[in-house]
C-alpha cells in the first residue's frame, strides 16, 4: 500500500469529436455495459438506445415482429407498427422495466443518454408530458424522437404527411422544454436529395423543426444491406449499396450547411446519429478499413463541427457491429476484426475527452457528475518502479459508485464491493520502465438517475462525497520467484 496519497481536483470536457454507441436496436439486444467497457476499454460518451410507442395501437405494447408474425412479411418494417423494443413508461405503462433498465444501466457506468423513439404522432400532449416526467431525472440525456423523418419507411412516415411529422416534433420538443429542460432534442433528416439537387429532403416541410431542435443530425453507412435479413447481399442484387468514405464526409459538410442555411446562419450541434459499413455488403475487412478511413478523415481535417459520431452498433444479428450475435445463444458475442480498429480509433486524443488537472484537493470533497462531457473528479499521481504484476485498488467507503481509469484503460466500480483488479490496463500498455501514471476517479450516480434532493440544480447534476481516498496494492514482482514443488 502506498502510505501518503496525494489528490488533486479533475475535470473532464468534450473530445473535439465525442464518440457515441448503439447498443440494442432491431438486429440486436441490449448489451450490458460491464461486458462492452470490459471488452472496448473505454466509456463513450452517449448510449443509443432505440425504441417506439405506439400506445393507441391494437397489439401494443407487445414488441411488433411477435404480436404480428407472419411469413407474409419481407421487409424489416412491414409491421403494423416499428419493430423496435416497446417503450414500457407513459400514460397506462410504468418505469420498472425497459428503457429505464437501460438508462440506468448507462448512466451509472458514467455515460449518457441517447433515445431514439419512434412515436405515433397522433399521441395527445397528456402522453407526451408523462414521457417527459418519466425522463426527467435521467440528466443531460439526448432525445432523438422520430428518426429519419424525411423517409418513407417507419410507421409515423406512412402514416402521416412530412408536414404532420414536423409539427409532431416542435410540438413534443416544446412538451419537453417545459418539463424538463435538461434533455435535448435531436433533428435526424440530414442528407443530400435525389429529388432537389442542393437541398436536402423536405427542407421547407422540417424548417420549423430544424429551429427547434437542440442538436442536427443524420444517419449515414458506408455500406448498407437494407433488405436484412430477407435478402441476402450479392452482386447485382438491388437491396444494398455501398458508399466512398470522402462522400459520406461530404454529404456532412452539406448537411450542416443546409440546418444553418433553415435555421437563418445560426449554427448548432451536429452529429452523425448511426454510422458504419455493413458486412453483408463490404465483408468484415473491408468494413473495418473503411470505418476507420472515416474517423481518421474527421481528425485528419479536425472537423470538430462534427461534435460526435455514433457507432451503429455493438452486437448485432447480423453483420453491422463489432461482434455478432451468436445464432446458438443470443448472450454471446462473436468479435469481428472491426473490434480492435475500433477500439484503437476511440482511445486515439482526438476522440478522448478532454480532461485537466486543478488543485490539491482537501478531505471530505463533494465530487459532481454533470454528463460523460462536463464532470468533477480526483486524479491520484502513482509512481510505479516498472511494469506492475499486481495492481488493486481498494476502497473502505464500499458504497461509492465510481468509474476509474489508469494508464488508457476505465474500470467501474459498483456499490458494496471493496476491490478492483487493475493490472488489465498493463496487458496491451506494458510499462517499459519507471514512470509516473495518474489514478482518475469519477462519482455518477449509482442508481443512474438524479436526485431530486440535491438541490436546484438536480436536474443537471448529482453529487458525491468523498471522505477518504481509495488504497492500492501494487506490486512489481511475484508474491513468491523460483521453481516450487508442492513436495518439497
Amino acid at each position: 500500500m502506498f502510505d501518503k496519497l496525494e489528490a488533486y481536483k479533475l475535470h473532464v470536457g468534450p473530445a473535439k469529436c465525442a464518440v457515441d454507441l448503439g447498443d440494442g436496436s432491431e438486429r440486436g439486444e441490449y448489451v450490458n455495459q460491464d461486458y462492452i467497457i470490459n471488452k472496448l476499454g473505454r466509456s463513450h460518451r452517449n448510449i443509443n438506445l432505440m425504441y417506439c410507442y405506439y400506445p393507441l395501437d391494437k397489439g401494443w405494447p407487445g414488441r411488433a415482429s411477435e404480436v404480428f408474425k407472419s411469413p407474409d412479411v419481407k421487409f424489416a418494417w412491414d409491421y403494423p407498427y416499428d419493430d423496435y423494443f416497446t417503450y414500457k413508461g407513459g400514460i397506462g405503462g410504468n418505469t420498472d422495466g425497459e428503457p429505464f433498465t437501460c438508462m440506468q444501466d448507462v448512466r451509472r457506468h458514467g455515460q449518457d443518454v441517447t433515445l431514439t423513439l419512434t412515436i405515433d404522432c397522433a399521441v395527445s400532449d397528456e402522453h407526451l408530458i408523462q414521457i417527459a416526467r418519466e425522463l426527467k431525472p435521467y440528466g443531460r440525456m439526448h432525445l432523438r424522437i422520430n428518426h429519419e423523418a424525411n423517409g418513407t419507411w417507419f410507421s409515423f412516415n406512412k402514416r402521416y404527411s412530412y408536414q404532420q411529422v414536423a409539427d409532431f416534433f416542435v410540438r413534443f420538443h416544446n412538451i419537453i422544454k417545459k418539463e424538463a429542460p435538461n434533455i435535448q432534442t435531436i433533428i435526424c433528416i440530414g442528407d443530400r436529395s435525389d429529388k432537389e439537387p442542393g437541398k436536402m429532403d423536405y427542407e421547407e416541410e422540417f424548417k420549423e423543426a430544424v429551429k427547434a431542435a437542440d442538436i442536427w443530425s443524420g444517419d449515414y453507412y458506408l455500406a448498407l444491406n437494407w433488405g436484412w435479413p430477407y435478402t441476402i447481399a450479392e452482386r447485382k442484387g438491388k437491396t444494398h449499396k455501398r458508399e466512398i468514405v470522402d462522400d459520406i464526409y461530404e454529404a456532412n459538410k452539406f448537411s450542416l450547411g443546409r440546418f444553418c442555411f433553415l435555421n437563418g446562419g445560426k449554427v448548432k450541434p451536429l452529429v452523425i446519429s448511426e454510422f458504419n459499413a455493413d458486412g453483408d455488403v463490404t465483408g468484415p475487412f473491408d468494413q473495418a478499413e473503411m470505418m476507420k478511413d472515416f474517423y481518421m478523415k474527421v481528425k485528419k481535417e479536425e472537423a470538430t463541427w462534427l461534435t460526435g459520431i455514433t457507432f451503429y452498433q455493438f452486437r448485432d444479428r447480423g453483420r453491422l457491429a463489432l461482434e455478432i450475435e451468436d445464432p446458438n445463444n443470443s448472450e454471446v458475442g462473436i468479435e469481428q476484426p472491426m473490434l480492435d480498429t475500433y477500439r484503437e480509433v476511440i482511445n486515439d486524443t482526438f476522440f478522448l475527452p478532454e480532461m485537466s488537472s486543478g488543485d490539491k484537493a482537501k478531505l471530505p470533497i463533494r465530487l459532481r457528475w454533470g454528463s460523460a462531457e462536463d464532470s468533477d473528479g480526483l486524479e491520484i499521481p502513482l509512481d510505479f518502479s516498472g511494469n506492475p504484476v499486481f495492481c488493486e485498488v481498494v476502497f473502505d467507503e464500499v458504497g461509492l459508485n465510481a468509474i476509474m481509469e489508469i494508464n488508457g484503460q476505465w474500470f467501474y466500480k459498483k456499490p458494496g464491493v471493496d476491490r478492483i483488479d487493475l493490472i488489465s490496463a498493463f496487458y496491451r500498455k506494458p510499462l517499459k520502465g519507471p514512470q509516473k501514471l495518474s489514478f482518475k476517479l469519477f462519482a455518477p450516480p449509482a442508481s443512474g438517475r438524479n436526485d431530486s434532493s440535491q438541490g436546484d440544480d438536480w436536474t443537471v447534476n448529482y453529487y458525491t462525497e468523498i471522505k477518504k481516498l481509495p488504497q492500492f496494492r501494487i506490486r512489481f514482482e511475484p508474491t513468491e520467484t523460483g521453481k516450487y514443488s508442492p513436495w518439497g
